[in-house]
């Protein structure tokens, strides 16, 4: 079995975006409409921008998966672009001919916006420092690749992981923690998990959601962005993914990465976070109760966030994501030209978001569903769907027997589904959430 790995490829407005993902195991079941509701999920929260009205997102699975499973070999996907139909010669592939060049010569000298050169680096964003690194006198190649549109990408292939990881019992959500500064109320998260997914942001907090909505209007009346925090759960992990033995086989140390790795996203916090370093040691560290009534260990809190030296407790896991505001606005900062190097008023502006916490909480999901598939392969090996399942039951019986516990019963979890430090309780269904005391 080797390891799993994916890459993805593929220009914000080129014709297609590709995801490969080598490593999977035989048996996972796989249909494109399954990672279509994921897609979905990623176009939208309110204060998404013009694209999400363009495109309809799919994903189109080209190999790797037979009869609707997967086969153990490299699973390639596509999304298309709908919006390349209005960027063909603009993005096209092949060398422009000296008439195509002369038409986007002739367009960019009518004021074509699309045809022109982008020159007018935008602060925040990836213009600049790729411009220079990769030696482009004009922007469009950087902020295609560093768009975050991009991470659709990412999200069908977490949609694959998903799949996996639920035959595992094995599952991750997310939610809209903060939005402009206004955050939610941990005791006022009385949604269920469906009426917070079926919400304008996503938000278990209603009270707070309605002030969030406000901040993203007032930053749209100014021609301004906001940004905000994301939060993942993820339930049913056993004890003992993860190393302590090396830095980079610690499973806080990947995530860290995972999190960091999305587009705009500027800080990540497992547990409690930042917030550990302003309370004494007591109040932090989670008291280890004993063995539960289903054999697994069970701890008093969770500020930990189900990750301790870097591997699984048997807790939930619970990993939250930054989210600077968007780079691109509509009322421009100033800024200077790539060519000339002097001042200009106005950076380049491209229709964008107001705010994009709602889907970058999808994107998180992704990101934490993929870097689990990898360390679950890792800890049980396996060429097929059912060799990992029993690979993974055994070590759970295994550990339970010694005395260690198996831990993450499931997606409904261990003796409290409200267990832990960050993720707002949902009284309702008591699915969402591993946040505060018992």
């Amino acid at each position: 079995m080797t390891g799993f790995r994916f890459l993805t490829a593929g220009e914000s407005h080129g014709p297609t975006l590709g995801v490969i993902l080598e490593g999977l195991p035989a048996g996972i079941p796989v249909t494109a409409e399954a990672i279509a509701a994921d897609l979905r999920r990623r176009q939208g929260g309110y204060g998404r921008g013009a694209r999400q009205a363009i495109e309809r997102d799919a994903a189109e699975i080209v190999a790797g998966v037979r009869h609707g499973l997967t086969i153990g070999s490299p699973v390639l996907l596509l999304v298309r672009n709908r919006d390349w139909e209005s960027w063909t010669r603009v993005m096209q592939v092949e060398p422009l001919s000296g008439d195509e060049a002369a038409e986007l010569a002739a367009l960019a000298a009518v004021g074509a916006k699309r045809a022109q050169p982008v020159t007018r680096v935008r602060p925040g964003h990836a213009d600049l420092a790729g411009a220079l690194k990769y030696g482009f006198d004009d922007v469009r190649p950087i902020l295609e690749r560093a768009s975050a549109r991009e991470t659709a990408a990412r999200v069908a292939a977490g949609a694959v992981c998903r799949a996996f990881l639920a035959e595992l019992g094995i599952e991750a959500w997310s939610f809209t923690a903060e939005v402009g500064g206004v955050a939610v109320d941990r005791d006022a998260c009385t949604r269920t998990r469906a009426e917070a997914e079926a919400s304008p942001l996503r938000c278990p907090d209603p009270a707070a959601e309605a002030r969030m909505i406000a901040r993203i209007d007032e930053a749209r009346s100014l021609g301004d962005t906001v940004g905000g925090v994301f939060e993942v759960v993820a339930r049913g992990l056993p004890i003992g993914l993860g190393s302590h033995v090396q830095w980079d086989r610690r499973l806080d140390a990947a995530l860290g990465a995972a999190i960091l790795g999305i587009q705009g996203v500027k800080g990540v916090e497992i547990g409690l976070g930042f917030e550990q370093t302003r309370r004494r040691g007591s109040e932090v560290h989670d008291v280890v109760e004993g063995r539960g009534p289903d054999g697994g260990w069970v701890h008093r809190t969770n500020n930990a966030g189900g990750l301790t030296g870097g591997i699984t407790n048997g807790e939930p896991l619970v990993v939250r994501g930054a989210m600077k505001p968007i780079s691109t606005l509509a009322r421009p900062l100033p800024s200077a030209d790539l060519r000339t190097g002097a001042p200009v008023e106005t950076a380049h502006y491209e229709r964008s978001d107001i705010s994009v916490v709602p889907a970058a909480g999808v994107i998180g999901e992704a990101m934490v569903l993929l870097t689990l598939t990898r360390f679950v392969l890792e800890k049980t090996g396996g060429d097929s769907l059912a060799e990992v399942a029993d690979n993974l039951a055994r070590y759970r019986a295994r550990i339970a027997g010694a005395g260690a516990g198996g831990g993450g019963t499931g997606p409904g979890g261990g003796a409290s589904p409200l267990r832990g430090a960050a993720a707002p309780p949902t009284p309702a269904s008591g699915e969402a959430g591993s946040g505060g005391d018992d």
